[in-house]
């Protein structure tokens, strides 16, 4: 139990006050994605309170902060709207069918993120390149900054439209001051969180002033919803009555749940690792994938919507001082607090008070670093950065790390693949040796086959692998073709410094290949990647 809590806090007053301005500002995002959902605005609260308490409490990361997300409500749109149609035209119709499809798809969703985190699979976040964390942090932190753009529009009996005039002024002057709190009160102490301070005194002048300020009771009125005060989330007993209602929709569901899996472990997964940069220290992927796979399957047991780790909350926690899990577990009992008793207070908050705490929290997430180093670093990673930065604006983070990862890829396969060389020399006794250098893998296979001159070679061939590492079956292969084109013209070859692995390979290629391995106590030690050993595989 001591080791589950591990971390739980180093300083709790920090935790405590910077769990409370996530909290206030978890409120009108989880609003927000739950509209973009087509959901009730307390299924995106009730998603964001059971998400990050048992994150917090069981997570890999203290002090990231998980809740309902934009990149988890895209996804699962489609499916709500499809849900909903069918539930209208069943012989008995069912209001809200989507939502109960959603219900369902969670627990599908915890349930391949629980196996992600059983096989161990968060470990190879750590895989990422840096240009692809540096392309996914620019872009999210250009995401955040244009979703807040929209908090400028104002509707008038049902017509949305841009603020103007004095409404425009007054907004832009709150988001202002909000900024200014933020960036100087840290100059003067850091007993207590910025951004907390900035929603207070804001939210004081707008109230004592009386000014006509749009509100997160107004924004939630706006998108349609009823209020902010709500109950505990109860049991959902009835979705284990309508999986019928799903017999010819399966695949939309379980593509629907492997692609929310997918976006809600790549996201918290790189939200983990930005974390540990900033904070110096790092977190668990694996025990990441079982805290959000378990959190997902409560989530559809108890009417949540869902979610996934949330950067621009984690790194308004970790920058008000949050380093512990008791941070997270303020946040979201402050969460469910306010849905439970503190609805009249928390709607008064003035929308322009966590704008200005998001713009700054997009200064403070944007690696403006990326500016002064993109001439000097390698062309290759330069275009994966703006690439990644353009997905993640255009599309959503799962697709740009991808797409990033991809490009890393076989740019390292083919610098990789051109590095191969055959250094050539002829001994005493006339035998020619081809000492091979750099990696033989499926990317230099072409390359190393045209080293080597059949026709015109001696009688005698040697062919060293000492400065060469077989990586792959392909290389194996490549060796096993080569060494059949010099006996097929009846020339002496020999094949020395192969690790035992690939010996053991060669021979179960062709036994013939014993008599032209030469091994030596010399021969390198590394295993090779090949679906010829299951152990391997």
């Amino acid at each position: 139990m001591k080791k589950l809590f591990i971390n739980f806090s180093l300083d709790p007053k920090k935790d405590i006050l910077s769990g409370l301005t996530v909290a206030l500002a978890l409120v009108p995002e989880a609003v927000a994605f739950a509209f973009v959902a087509g959901i009730d605005p307390l299924v995106g609260l009730y998603g964001a309170f059971i998400m990050g308490l048992i994150t917090a409490l069981f997570g890999g990361r203290p002090g990231m902060i998980s809740g309902a997300t934009g990149a988890m409500a895209v996804v699962m749109v489609h499916m709500i709207q499809k849900g909903n149609q069918v539930g209208i035209a069943l012989e008995n119709p069912i209001d809200n069918l989507g939502l109960q499809w959603l219900f369902i798809t969670l627990l599908f969703v915890g349930v391949i993120q629980i196996s992600a985190g059983v096989f161990k699979l968060g470990k190879f976040v750590r895989l990422i390149p840096h240009p692809v964390m540096m392309g996914f942090v620019n872009g999210l932190a250009i995401v955040i900054f244009l979703s807040q753009l929209n908090l400028f529009k104002q509707t008038n009996n049902g017509t949305t439209t841009w603020m103007n005039g004095l409404d425009l002024l007054i907004m832009v002057s709150l988001v202002v001051l909000t900024m200014l709190i933020m960036y100087l009160l840290p100059k003067l102490t850091k007993k207590i969180p910025a951004a907390l301070v900035a929603i207070i005194t804001v939210a004081s002048i707008t109230i004592f002033a009386g000014l006509n300020v749009s509100t997160v009771g107004s924004f939630i009125v706006d998108g349609g919803g009823k209020g902010l005060e709500g109950s505990l989330p109860n049991f959902q007993f009835q979705i284990f009555n309508l999986f019928n209602t799903m017999k010819d929709h399966w695949s939309l569901i379980l593509s629907t749940a492997f692609l929310l899996a997918a976006v809600g472990l790549i996201e918290s997964l790189m939200t983990l690792n930005l974390i540990d940069e900033l904070t110096e220290s790092r977190g668990s992927g694996n025990r990441e994938c079982l805290a959000q796979g378990s959190a997902n399957i409560l989530n559809g047991l108890f009417g949540g919507m869902g979610g996934c780790a949330m950067i621009g909350q984690s790194i308004i926690n970790v920058n008000s001082g949050g380093r512990g899990r008791l941070s997270g577990l303020i946040a979201a009992i402050a969460l469910l607090c306010f849905v439970l008793f503190g609805a009249p207070l928390i709607e008064k908050i003035p929308i322009a008070a966590l704008v200005g705490v998001m713009f700054m929290v997009v200064i403070g997430t944007f690696a403006w670093s990326s500016f002064r180093i993109i001439r000097k670093i390698p062309t290759s990673d330069a275009i994966v950065l703006l690439i990644v930065s353009a997905i993640t604006v255009w599309q959503d983070l799962a697709i740009a790390v991808i797409v990033g990862v991809i490009i890393s890829a076989l740019v390292f396969a083919w610098k990789n693949a051109i590095m191969i060389r055959a250094r050539k020399r002829i001994k005493p006794n006339g035998t020619k040796v081809y000492e091979i250098w750099g990696p033989l893998f499926f990317g230099s296979v072409q390359n190393f086959i045209s080293k080597f001159d059949l026709k015109k070679d001696p009688e005698n061939i040697e062919i060293d692998f000492i400065e060469s590492k077989v990586s792959d079956h392909s290389g194996i292969e490549a060796i096993s073709n080569i060494a059949k084109k010099y006996l097929k013209v009846k020339k002496n070859l020999k094949l020395t410094h192969l690790s035992p692995e690939c010996i053991t390979l060669l021979l179960k290629a062709d036994p013939k290949f014993k008599n032209i391995i030469k091994t030596s106590i010399d021969d390198p030690r590394y295993s090779v990647v090949t679906d010829l050993i299951d152990s391997e595989v």
